[in-house]
């Protein structure tokens, strides 16, 4: 007679392993994800940061540029227009290059940090 109940048995074995092993994965997944995106949100959270303390720092050394300018220009409203004219292309310098100092360096970390594995 053949024993019907050993390939029930490897069957339900097999099940619960699959259904073990789908459930480690997706745990594997979630831990990975929130990994990932807290790499991303520290990033992000740091050079946040550093552009807010680079806006104060040229904030305040245009203005001491315009005070220093002032004597040779005549006019204070001159030099504060010069430093208004440096802003101005600083500003059209980082709109033409936009491409290559934000987009690519940015599109670079998100494909490095989701997309490659972990070794």
């Amino acid at each position: 007679m053949i024993n019907t109940q050993e390939p029930v048995e490897n069957f339900q074995q097999l099940y619960d392993d699959v259904k073990k092993y789908v459930l480690l994965q997706t745990e594997y997944v979630k831990v990975e994800f929130v990994e990932k995106l807290t790499i991303l949100l520290s990033t992000l959270l740091v050079i946040g940061l550093i552009i807010v303390l680079v806006i104060i720092a040229l904030f305040y050394l245009f203005f001491s540029i315009a005070y220093a300018v002032e004597p040779l220009v005549g006019s204070l409203s001159m030099s504060f227009g010069i430093i208004s004219v440096v802003y101005a292309v600083l500003i059209v310098f980082l709109v033409l290059l936009r491409k290559r100092l934000v987009v690519s360096p940015l599109a670079r970390f998100l494909t490095d940090l989701f997309l490659t594995k972990n070794q």
